[in-house]
């Protein structure tokens, strides 16, 4: 009998530590080596890995026919992405800023949101549109917005936002999976932020559903994408008050799955709803609508949002002034709780 051991095969680890951006980068490389009819477009998306390195090293591993460095054309970007989507691939595009998308606004919103209802559901565009978005980067004009509203809005489009590492990875490759055009909404604040990711597909929540990020029974918290981190840092911080607040990461801004908002809402009887857009026609206002009609009698205080304000981004040196921090969604909570 022989005393040798035999070698045991390497077995890739299923439970990573990455940063988001490594995440989504990891979600890519996956979806590119799983389906051949996946395919990268965006400006500096290649040799560079795009302006935040989301793509780093796909172009060498994948080739250029497929992790496209595009000419800096919004508008051309999608409606090339619409044509290959309609011809069975699976393109997903970089918008390499939120205020950059506006040039490709039209194509968005009268076609990719409107194909597969103006064909009677003959003619599909399954394409997904990353953009990086949201503040807190210290970045000058039009590189800081939140113009989740507009997709959210738009029937024909889906739209989500991760919070987590493990989100990230997960819902790129989902998005890229879908049918149906979907509008991947990165939060660029969080994407150094290190997070757990299991890669064993059991682990995947369904891309279309929201989360509870936090148990507690005082009040809860809804958000999404940047503000969730603000959110359970502000739950750390009423613990210490003896409060015990829920916190609700939406995961989908459309569709939206009230189911767990709801829940949430009859069991602490206050609702504070945070985003950094807008607070006027923003997801808040549609939250605090479907709150109000479902949960009325269950309501021990009014529904309270936590936005951004109703003016174009500020300055890099005063945008603390502007978006929603720990101070304020805790104010928003007294002013709850004291009802």
């Amino acid at each position: 009998m022989s005393t040798q051991t035999e070698a045991t095969p390497a077995v890739e680890q299923a439970t990573k530590t990455l940063t988001m951006v490594k995440a989504i980068n990891a979600g890519l490389r996956r979806a590119l080596a799983e389906n051949p009819k996946v395919l990268l477009a965006g400006e500096d998306i290649g040799p560079l890995g795009g302006v935040f390195r989301a793509t780093e090293g796909l172009q060498a591993e994948f080739g250029r026919d497929r992790v496209i460095d595009s000419p800096l054309a919004e508008s051309g970007i999608v409606g090339t992405a619409i044509g290959l989507a309609l011809r069975g691939y699976r393109p997903v595009v970089e918008i390499q800023f939120d205020g950059f998308v506006f040039p490709a606004f039209d194509q968005i919103v009268t076609q990719v949101a409107k194909m597969r209802f103006r064909s009677h559901g003959r003619l599909g565009v399954p394409m997904v549109i990353r953009i990086p978005y949201a503040g807190g980067i210290g970045a000058i004009e039009h590189h800081s917005e939140s113009p989740e509203a507009y997709f959210a809005h738009t029937p024909g489009l889906k739209v989500v936002t991760p919070a987590t590492s493990s989100d990230a990875y997960w819902m790129i490759q989902q998005a890229i999976a879908d049918d149906d055009p979907v509008i991947f909404l990165e939060p660029k604040r969080r994407y150094h932020e290190k997070g757990e990711v299991d890669t064993s597909a059991a682990s995947a929540l369904d891309l279309y559903s929201a989360r509870v990020a936090k148990p507690g029974t005082d009040a809860t918290l809804i958000a999404y994408g940047p503000m969730v981190r603000t959110c359970l840092d502000a739950a750390a911080a009423a613990a210490q008050d003896g409060r015990n607040l829920e916190v609700i990461d939406l995961r989908s801004l459309s569709p939206l799955d009230d189911t767990v908002v709801l829940a949430s809402v009859r069991r602490t009887g206050h609702a504070v709803v945070v985003h950094e857009a807008p607070g006027t026609l923003g997801l808040g206002a549609e939250l605090a609508a479907r709150i109000q009609e479902q949960c009325f009698y269950d309501l021990q205080a009014p529904v309270l949002r936590v936005t951004g304000y109703d003016l174009p981004y500020p300055p890099s040196r005063v945008e603390d002034r502007y978006l929603p921090d720990l101070d304020r969604v805790l104010d928003a909570v007294d002013r709850s709780l004291a009802y």
